[in-house]
């Protein structure tokens, strides 16, 4: 048995999910095949929303969206219309694991967790993620390290450029970026025995989205690019080469964890909400229709005739227009109820441009999160388990559309992503039961001896309680 107090390494790969570390790219993997043959390992399910922002959040807090007050990457302001905004560090409601260790005196290394700007105060040290504003240089606690890991970088990336057609490009620089990531990654590991240390990479979610149709046959846009197929390969190649060089830096008694955020999937097309809800008489704009992708808050609307708005992404953020509560409400409070009821049922009825259903998952955020903090949709609706995005902009003919209407995009989430974590008892190397995002935290806190604070909604794995 080791003589020093246990110590944690987890390394967060985003939107890795089962089928592409089990399955499709596990042959090209060996260092994380030696890994995974000493691990308990599945799959780990995601919460709502499946975004890595507020997924990593929940991970690593073991409390929901709702309490953290955070529901993905935009925000619209209370008693507004189009007051975005992006969450940060500050926006969470809640501690970290690396804030509780932190308060206890144990020392945490965390490196591109999100949201991480600007970068909170850790006994220890703390870079910023791939949301740091462009030219900011406050990106690492303390701020005496940043000399230190620009130089160990090189110039250090936060994230690419994606949804854009030069994919040459963008895998170029997913490759340099991550391999300046793990530089750093494994420079810092090296300087002390941490009892926590967090690393996050976002290259394999740049990648799912610029390069999913020439690797997955079943991609309904799949296209035979024997060059952009072997990139990817490549790619998980040198992802893997990379854990190798780290892990062999890393004693047998340390506890490794290797976990996302959410999963990837292929993208099947696009739903126009803010279309439908101008079919349904919901939301009414003045003049003429606009040309294909206007905007929403830059079109005429006419909220005297406006109940109800959305806005796009992996889900699609509804909105009342409530009186009393937005600028120039139209839904009486006392209406809502009703008005949701029919709002939800209409939804659910919608169906894809092939006759069949649409398979639309409606939810609001009071059913499903403890309690509802912070800036929340009044609705979320889900479309084809998040293998249709949602369409904010409008001006199309149509309510479905092929694209992505921010760019060329592959792929999108899905609720299903991965976790490893060694463990030197028996029944290792064999994968185990589908376990829940939120019980990471206090799986971490159990592996260091640290209690588990009554306020996490997560519980210890059952295997390492």
């Amino acid at each position: 048995m080791p003589d020093h107090p246990p110590r944690v390494l987890a390394i967060g790969l985003d939107s890795v999910s089962p089928w592409l570390l089990y399955e499709r790219f596990l042959p090209l993997m060996p260092n994380v095949r030696k890994l995974l043959e000493r691990s308990r390992y599945g799959t780990l399910r995601t919460i709502d929303p499946p975004i890595t922002v507020p997924a990593w959040a929940v991970m690593f807090s073991g409390m929901d969206p709702g309490t953290l007050g955070v529901y993905g990457f935009r925000h619209r302001r209370a008693g507004t219309y189009w007051d975005n905004y992006i969450p940060t560090s500050r926006t969470i409601l809640k501690p970290m694991v690396w804030d509780r260790l932190s308060r206890m005196g144990k020392r945490v290394c965390v490196i591109g967790m999100p949201p991480g700007y600007p970068p909170p105060a850790v006994n220890g040290v703390y870079i910023s993620d791939f949301l740091t504003p462009d030219n900011a240089t406050d990106y690492v606690y303390p701020p005496s390290m940043k000399a230190e890991i620009d130089r160990v970088s090189g110039g250090y990336p936060f994230d690419v450029t994606f949804r854009q057609d030069d994919r040459d490009r963008i895998g170029k620089e997913v490759f340099e970026m991550t391999r300046k990531h793990f530089a750093v990654a494994r420079h810092l590991w090296k300087k002390e025995p941490w009892d926590l240390f967090a690393y996050h990479e976002i290259g394999p979610d740049r990648l799912h989205h610029t390069f999913w149709r020439f690797f997955d046959k079943a991609h309904p846009k799949y296209e035979e690019n024997e060059h952009l197929r072997t990139l990817v390969e490549d790619y998980y190649r040198m992802l893997d080469e990379e854990l190798g060089r780290f892990l062999a830096e890393v004693p047998n008694d340390v506890r490794v964890l290797l976990v996302s955020d959410h999963g990837s999937q292929a993208m099947q097309g696009a739903f126009c909400i803010n279309e439908w809800l101008i079919q349904q008489g919901f939301l009414t704009l003045r003049g003429p229709r606009p040309p294909p992708k206007t905007q929403i808050e830059e079109a005429d609307v006419d909220w005297s005739k406006t109940l109800a708005w959305g806005a796009g992404g992996y889900y699609a953020r509804v909105f009342y227009n409530v009186k009393g509560r937005e600028p120039e409400g139209a839904l009486a409070p006392a209406d809502l109820p009703a008005f949701e009821a029919r709002l939800t049922k209409e939804l659910e009825g919608v169906r894809r441009p092939d006759g069949a259903p649409l398979g639309v998952d409606v939810r609001r955020p009071k059913d499903i999160y403890r309690s509802v903090q912070g800036d929340a949709p009044d609705l979320m609706v889900y479309f084809g388990d998040v293998a249709w995005r949602s369409i904010g902009t409008i001006g199309y003919p149509t309510l479905f559309i092929e694209e992505n209407d921010t760019g060329p995009d592959d792929a999108v989430h899905s609720f299903e992503g991965i976790y490893s974590i060694s463990d030197p008892a028996e029944g290792r190397g064999q994968r185990g039961p589908v376990e829940k995002l939120m019980d990471i935290a206090p799986t971490v806190l159990t592996l260091l001896g640290v209690p588990v604070p009554p306020e996490m909604q997560g519980k210890a794995i059952a295997a390492f309680r």
